[in-house]
């Protein structure tokens, strides 16, 4: 008989701890971006479980799950750095952004919902961290997944289609205090590409994507 294995989804449908290979499936079968790993004991899954996977995963390399799908950073990839993604209910929508220290894991900032898209809040989350970095004075690069939003805030120019009107007005006096940050600030912070095809969603993400 089999010994049993205990499983970790840190992203899905369900994140948690799962007595069956089914069961986990279940949470992770179509799911873009599903990160999870097979243990030995209940234990030791409740404590991989309890930290972010990307830190468990880099500090555990040499067990990472054999699972064809699973995604991996690669092995001299520096967790000391902020990624920050944005979601929208709807393209416009409720829109929201965050940012997120990989080290740990930690929420760093959140803002929203406000009546947006998702290409604005990650021009907004890129900046935003931007700001918060050079006032904290802290080094590290910035990531994000959004190529629009990357080029965005090298021109400066937060390039939408989105109309202004009443509903709106909110969102674009925030892009138009991004666009003044940016023209009147130097930074040193890297921005970098999240590759998502490679190493999974990047950490910040919100986790709505369906199936």
């Amino acid at each position: 008989m089999a010994k049993q294995k205990f499983y970790v989804v840190w992203k899905g449908v369900n994140p948690g701890v799962y007595a069956s290979w089914t069961e986990c499936r279940l949470q992770i079968q179509g799911y873009k971006g599903a990160i999870y790993k097979s243990f030995d004991t209940e234990e030791e899954a409740a404590q991989a479980f309890a930290t972010p996977a990307h830190v468990y995963l880099q500090r555990h390399r040499t067990s990472a799950p054999k699972e064809p799908s699973a995604k991996q950073l690669p092995e001299n990839f520096d967790l000391n750095c902020l990624a920050v993604d944005a979601a929208c209910s709807g393209n416009p929508g409720p829109m929201e952004y965050r940012g997120v220290y990989l080290l740990t894991g930690q929420e760093i900032f959140h803002f929203g919902p406000v009546y947006g898209t998702n290409n604005i809040g990650e021009f907004l989350a890129i900046v935003h961290g931007l700001a918060l970095l050079k006032q904290k004075q802290l080094d590290m690069p910035l990531y994000s997944d959004s190529r629009n939003a990357l080029l965005w805030v090298k021109q400066k120019k937060c390039k939408t289609k989105l109309e202004r009107n009443a509903k709106t007005e909110t969102l674009f006096q925030l892009i138009e205090r991004a666009e003044k940050w940016l023209k009147e600030n130097t930074y040193t912070t890297p921005l970098r590409k999240w590759e998502t095809e490679s190493w999974g969603e990047v950490p910040a993400d919100f986790g709505r994507k369906m199936p």
